[in-house]
């Protein structure tokens, strides 16, 4: 892991086109803006996460009461 510390309005560069700059520190918080290319996703941590758990339950195969549930019955 890399630690780098950083001032209000001082920035970091990864690679050669994301930015993420600190714009705000009060108390215990920082505030961070993140510039990169719409193509790079950036979440929270807890936002991928549960994107994560979302993706791998959907994987999952199916079980025979989740196909019970996709069959109509007359």
């Amino acid at each position: 892991m890399l630690v780098l510390t950083r001032k209000e309005n001082e920035s970091i560069m990864i690679g050669g086109d994301i930015e993420v700059k600190v714009l705000d520190v009060r108390d215990n918080q920082v505030k961070v803006g993140i510039v990169a290319p719409r193509s790079v996703a950036v979440h929270r941590r807890e936002v991928y996460l549960a994107i994560q758990a979302e993706n791998a339950q959907a994987a999952a195969p199916a079980t025979i009461d989740g196909i019970d549930k996709l069959i109509p019955r007359y």
